[in-house]
């Protein structure tokens, strides 16, 4: 494969995580309207699987990321290295909570993904608007280098902000499933028992 089929299979890919992102966030709010609606379950099962969604994302972009600076040769800038920093450990930790199924995997991804993502949106808007005034260059690059402009939009912190955002999406689909947990048990613990009716109603009589 080229360096032109790379860029461009790649940009669609990262379309493609840009609608997993937003039908995420379509289903989670059906599902908060109507949790027992098509969508409602359609979202049960994602949350459920949420983790294991994150993981290939953040995989695919990280040797992503190694195939442009490594074999396409493209020079990375300061602010590809800083999504890089936020970038590689994640697909570590999505494997290792994946496979221990832990629930509070949101708390140690979702910290780094949300840096990434602002230096990510600056690094866009820099390349889509590279006449302003900043501070980022290495050697003869500059960080509004387009090293890759696919479909006139499509760039590679563009791409990088799409695996961040979805990364994002699918913690806050984790976490929401912690919060209904915790919501339930504060019910369950609101609502009196079946005994404590009994000896009020004793207690009444």
């Amino acid at each position: 494969m080229t360096t032109a089929e790379f860029s461009k299979l790649f940009a669609i890919l990262s379309l493609i995580t840009w609608a997993g992102t937003l039908t995420t966030i379509v289903l989670a709010v059906m599902h908060r309207r109507n949790p027992d609606s098509s969508a409602g379950y359609l979202f049960d099962d994602i949350r459920r699987n949420a983790v294991w969604f994150a993981f290939p994302v953040a995989l695919v972009t990280t040797l992503g990321s190694l195939y442009l600076s490594q074999i396409a040769h493209f020079v990375p800038c300061p602010l590809c290295w800083y999504q890089r920093i936020c970038m590689y450990p994640l697909f570590v930790a999505l494997l290792v909570g994946g496979l221990r199924r832990d629930r509070e995997v949101w708390t140690y991804v979702l910290p780094p993904a949300v840096v990434g993502a602002v230096i990510a949106l600056y690094h866009t808007q820099l390349q889509a608007f590279p006449k302003q005034a900043h501070f980022c260059k290495i050697g003869a690059e500059s960080c509004t280098t387009r090293w890759i402009w696919e479909f006139g939009f499509v760039s590679i912190p563009f791409m990088s902000l799409a695996a961040f955002s979805f990364i994002i999406a699918m913690m806050l689909v984790v976490r929401s499933d912690r919060s209904d947990y915790l919501d339930e048990d504060e019910d369950a613990d609101a609502s009196p028992t079946e005994d404590t009716l009994s000896l009020s109603a004793r207690g009444a009589s």
